[in-house]
């Protein structure tokens, strides 16, 4: 027997929309956000879903909720922290353009999409990992146990290190994916 899990991002944030490392701090769904929210509920309407993951913040939170319109079946939500964003550290907060500006485009390339470049105080994609493994060990004796599909409303960079676990690719090819709002990503678990 096979059982499913839904992936999908949080709808836009306000500090997606206005280019902030916003890591672990908490930031709305703005209306485009709520509407990438909609988008990925209708995507996954017809689709079976029992139990369900979020983590603390407000915008993995709202995003799922939108999804579970469709789904009086799930019985079961769960939230847990591994899925939340990367932390930023010093530097949450802050926009792109300020952090540029002060520290320049190199270092900027580094601290966004190295794999283990941590910003002072915060988590490198790598640590990320780390914890996200820890989580897709845990689903899936979860998912064996009570044979569910799930659903997994994350953040981008906690998605990253999901997608690569299940799609065996490298570290390059994960740290080049730009993860939608508005879609979502399939996993088929054997039973």
């Amino acid at each position: 027997m096979k059982c499913k899990i839904y992936l999908f991002r949080h709808g836009q944030s306000y500090h997606n929309r206005n280019a902030i490392f916003s890591g672990t701090l908490d930031s709305k769904l703005t209306k485009t956000g709520r509407e990438h929210a909609k988008i990925i509920a209708l995507a996954l309407k017809d689709k079976r879903i029992e139990a369900a993951f979020h983590s603390s913040l407000s915008r993995s939170k709202e995003t799922l909720k939108e999804v579970l319109k469709f789904h009086p079946e799930c019985k079961i939500v769960i939230e847990d922290d591994r899925l939340i964003e990367r932390s930023y550290g010093k530097i949450q907060g802050m926009s792109h353009y300020a952090f540029v500006k002060k520290y320049g485009f190199k270092k900027y390339k580094q601290i966004h999409r190295g794999y283990d470049v941590r910003p002072p105080g915060g988590e490198s994609i790598k640590d990320v990992e780390k914890r996200v493994l820890d989580f897709i060990k845990d689903l899936l004796k979860f998912m064996r146990e009570n044979k569910v599909n799930v659903a997994i409303s994350a953040s981008g960079n906690s998605i990253r290190p999901f997608r690569r676990f299940f799609e065996k690719t490298s570290i390059k090819e994960m740290m080049s994916w730009e993860i939608p709002y508005d879609n979502y990503f399939e996993y088929s678990v054997k039973v």
